[in-house]
């Protein structure tokens, strides 16, 4: 399935849901203090993602959403953030996601938050992030998330 998201740094195209346009409010950017990791614990589970783009542009490295069965929204899970990234910044945008064709729902409309990546402009190589995401049934994932950043085109030479 192909995924389409609209944000306002225009369209871009994932491969996984079927999620189309997104409307995006006024950025939360986590705060950037270092935290102890904490132990998995039984209800715990850790996820390995890796996202990649250009320094110095937001990269989408996550969205998080609730559909209940009825394909109505549930409470949205609770992002912290573990472990910060040591060459950029995470920011949490809430928006609204809407999606076709997802599990049993045809069409639907629900609130979501998105997470970006942003790297210092000067930056190229790899970092990492790790995010936990604790969802309303209990369920809570340490979401390791490596970002590759690259350099931006060199635009055109006159």
């Amino acid at each position: 399935m192909q995924v389409t998201i609209r944000s306002e740094q225009g369209w871009c195209s994932l491969l996984g849901l079927a999620i189309a346009g997104l409307l995006v409010s006024a950025p939360v950017t986590l705060a950037q203090a270092p935290v102890a990791p904490t132990t998995p614990s039984p209800a715990q589970t850790t996820v390995e993602r890796s996202a990649k783009g250009v320094a110095g542009k937001a990269i989408q490295v996550g969205v998080y959403l609730n559909v209940q069965p009825d394909c109505s929204s549930g409470p949205l899970p609770s992002i912290r953030l573990v472990t910060p990234p040591g060459n950029g910044t995470v920011t949490i945008k809430r928006g609204k996601i809407s999606a076709t064709n997802y599990k049993q729902c045809l069409a639907l409309e629900v609130p979501g938050f998105i997470a970006f990546y942003q790297s210092k402009a000067d930056f190229a190589g790899t970092d990492t992030v790790t995010l936990e995401v604790k969802f309303p049934q209990g369920r809570t994932e340490l979401q390791r998330i490596t970002v590759s950043v690259g350099v931006g085109p060199a635009g055109q030479k006159i």
